[in-house]
């Protein structure tokens, strides 16, 4: 496997693009991801019981298996826009259909912005219908699913499976009220694989749980957000099947990109100037480790202290406690970079010039070792700034 320049129409018989419609004032806010052939496909969607009307729309349509669309909007969420919403996000997918000339059932759709206005359906129909389906612009379209987010979110990587060239490329947008399961983030993954769909859902699961799902920035969890993964087979390899060398490849590949998207976006929480990465290690089983993570890169203590360049270890051990894993409160070790500052849950002495050196990376690495098992568990987040309560003070207007 290897990471090469790309976009998320990398893979054979992918093409995207995207446009500014006006939802928007200035900035690209409308595009589709199209495969040539319909594509197996497989989605996860946010737990929020508030749910958006694309939500419902592409649900809907998920459960055929198959997908050879994706429209996304941002600008406006087309949330808690009633039965009238619901009927904006058939016509979006009616449109995209008829354009491409396609089953409408086989069109997913994605809304990303403000909640509780109305689309403007004129303006977004307009919108539809100048994007193009023969060459398209995929760094437009990379643009056009960004809100508050500071750059773009994108990674390609390819490999050999069965002695064949097999590409998987990701795209995500996300920066606040992310708190998984899922985050305020949309994230699409196109590959040329050969992979059934109820695998594909497998896999997917699998790994959302560890990437997408361990990531937060002010734990809020959004009533928009959803992964998508279509696997067109354009590599023409064999079939994917599971407890295969090709399944083991192609597993890397697909989790590589859905962590580095996951680590991207918690980098760019609104306002952030560190991202956080914090690993548990030795607790008594996976999914321990990883609410203990979680816990610790969530805490709003931390993430300003981080923020503050301040070692306050306190606070860690103090989200390790709720956190709800299984732990020894006498035998916790904690290290902040390589500097260790707790040790058999007992406070160490380290130099603080050296310290100092660490928390003023932009990058962030706690390690905090529970000594009871062998389980690991990772999370991502950032720091909690100024900036982050200037940018949602301000989001509406």
């Amino acid at each position: 496997m290897k990471i090469i320049e790309g976009t998320i129409a990398s893979p054979k018989g992918f093409l995207a693009d995207g446009k500014h419609c006006g939802l928007k004032k200035r900035k690209k806010d409308i595009g589709f991801i199209y495969s040539n052939v319909p594509a197996q496909a497989a989605a996860v969607f946010t737990t929020n019981k508030i749910q958006a009307a694309p939500i419902t729309v592409t649900k809907q349509a998920i459960q055929s298996g198959t997908l050879q669309a994706i429209v996304v909007n941002s600008g406006n969420a087309n949330a808690c826009t009633g039965k009238v919403g619901i009927e904006d996000a058939f016509t979006i997918q009616k449109i995209a259909a008829k354009k491409l000339a396609i089953n409408q059932e086989d069109v997913a759709v994605a809304s990303t912005g403000i909640i509780g206005q109305m689309l403007p359906m004129t303006i977004v129909a307009e919108g539809l219908d100048s994007l193009d389906q023969k060459r398209g612009d995929p760094f437009a379209f990379h643009e056009a699913i960004l809100t508050t987010d500071t750059f773009t979110k994108q990674i390609v990587v390819e490999g050999l499976i069965d002695g064949k060239l097999v590409t998987v490329a990701g795209v995500a947008k996300g920066s606040g009220m992310i708190h998984p399961n899922m985050a305020t983030m949309l994230s699409f993954i196109t590959t040329d694989a050969t992979i059934s769909s109820e695998l594909l859902q497998t896999l997917l699961k699998e790994q959302t749980e560890i990437t997408f799902n361990q990531i937060t920035v002010d734990g809020d969890t959004s009533t928009n957000d959803m992964v998508i993964v279509m696997a067109n087979g354009a590599s023409e390899i064999a079939e994917i099947k599971k407890e295969t060398t090709a399944y083991q490849t192609f597993e890397e590949m697909f989790h590589f990109v859905s962590e580095t998207l996951a680590k991207m976006i918690a980098q760019d929480g609104e306002g952030a100037t560190k991202l956080i990465e914090v690993e548990v290690i030795n607790g008594k089983d996976a999914l321990s480790a990883r609410m203990a993570a979680k816990k610790v890169v969530g805490s709003s203590l931390v993430k300003t202290a981080i923020f503050g360049e301040d070692p306050n270890w306190g606070r860690i051990i103090c989200a390790v406690g709720y956190s709800g894993a299984e732990v020894n409160p006498d035998t916790i070790d904690i290290f902040l970079g390589k500097i260790q500052v707790l040790k058999n849950s007992q406070p160490q002495n380290f130099d603080q010039e050296k310290m100092k050196q660490v928390l003023k990376q932009k990058i962030i690495k706690i390690v905090v070792d529970l000594k009871i098992g062998k389980a690991t568990g990772m999370a991502w987040g950032c720091d909690l700034t100024y900036k982050y309560v200037e940018i949602n003070g301000l989001y509406h207007t």
